[in-house]
């Protein structure tokens, strides 16, 4: 049996996905660049919860930043046998997009552009590519469900606009290479270990320190808030299930938007906590809806998200008070 690669391993949905690799057996390569965008000392500690609990020679983790395509192309060539990749590795945030822009054609444009090349130069090892793109593709969106044959043309982020750049360039590579890839459009992932740049960390952080959460679009928002773990079993499936010999992208999501006011009102009932809040503009680059069609995940790979927002916010409430008291 040979390796899983998988890029962004230090991060939110990266470190997740490891361990549950790991927990059913796989030899699992991991890379992060372990960039500051947030606090590093965060991807450590993930890291060091990986590796504590790995089985020993299950687990390897390298310093790399996907720039480094010649780099990428050796370990992916290397002595790892690694012939699954899941590439989670990227610059996330769709604001900092806004001050950053260079960023993210970097991790998500040039980074990517060295996965595949990296999985094409292996000789045909690589089985299954698997990737991870954004609900965020579908633009400022109110209409309903959003499917896969949905347009996704009208980016309204530089973030989104780099992240159609990855689907389409992994859909060449599919039609120039014979390269089995998958694309997966996550929505609004949340839950344990996650991200201290999104709303849900920091609504809590902000609560629970008496300042108050600033609520955009006066609050007029939905979001398709996916539990990480309902995401790590949808990677999983589609990792396991058949690669096509096209490209195939695929939402996953929870198929279920909730008003962001609604979100916080079980924010405050887990923490018992009021929110002081503060009302302000939409921000550019944001959208006010998001809303997964899954039928085509459901079809395919028999996946449907088992995690409902209060058990899934829940969950990352009791690990807030057991890492930050």
């Amino acid at each position: 049996m040979g390796s899983i690669l998988v890029t962004g391993a230090a991060g939110f949905i990266g470190a997740h996905l490891c361990r549950h690799l790991l927990a059913r057996g796989e030899r699992v390569v991991g890379i992060d660049n372990m960039n500051p965008y947030y606090d590093p000392a965060l991807k450590a500690a993930r890291l060091e919860a990986l590796t504590g609990n790995a089985p020993p020679g299950a687990f390897r983790f390298q310093r790399l930043d996907l720039t480094d395509a010649d780099g990428v192309a050796a370990l992916v060539s290397g002595g790892d046998g690694i012939d699954r990749i899941v590439h989670l590795g990227a610059q996330a945030g769709v604001r900092w997009s806004l001050v950053e822009p260079f960023a993210y054609t970097g991790a998500n444009v040039t980074g990517h552009l060295a996965v595949l090349e990296a999985a094409r130069r292996a000789g045909g090892r690589i089985r299954h590519l698997v990737y991870a793109s954004t609900s965020s593709v579908y633009g400022a969106r109110t209409d309903g469900a959003f499917r896969e044959e949905d347009r996704t043309d009208r980016p309204a982020s530089l973030y989104a606009a780099t992240k159609i750049a990855g689907e389409m360039m992994s859909r060449a590579y599919s039609d120039l290479y014979g390269l089995p890839a998958t694309g997966l459009r996550f929505f609004t992932v949340y839950g344990p270990w996650g991200r201290p740049d999104m709303a849900y960390w920091l609504f809590t952080e902000a609560m629970l320190r008496g300042r108050p959460v600033r609520i955009f679009n006066e609050g007029r928002m939905t979001r398709d808030f996916t539990f990480v773990d309902d995401i790590v079993a949808g990677i999983a499936a589609v990792l396991d299930g058949p690669a096509g010999p096209v490209h195939r992208t695929y939402n996953i999501g929870n198929s279920r938007p909730e008003r962001l006011l609604d979100f916080i009102d079980i924010l405050e009932e887990h923490l018992g906590v009021r929110a002081v809040r503060e009302y302000l503009p939409m921000q550019k680059g944001d959208v006010t809806a998001t809303f997964a069609d899954i039928s085509a995940m459901e079809r395919d790979f028999g996946w449907r998200p088992t995690t409902d927002l209060r058990t899934g916010l829940g969950h990352f409430v009791r690990w807030w008070r057991d890492h930050f008291g």
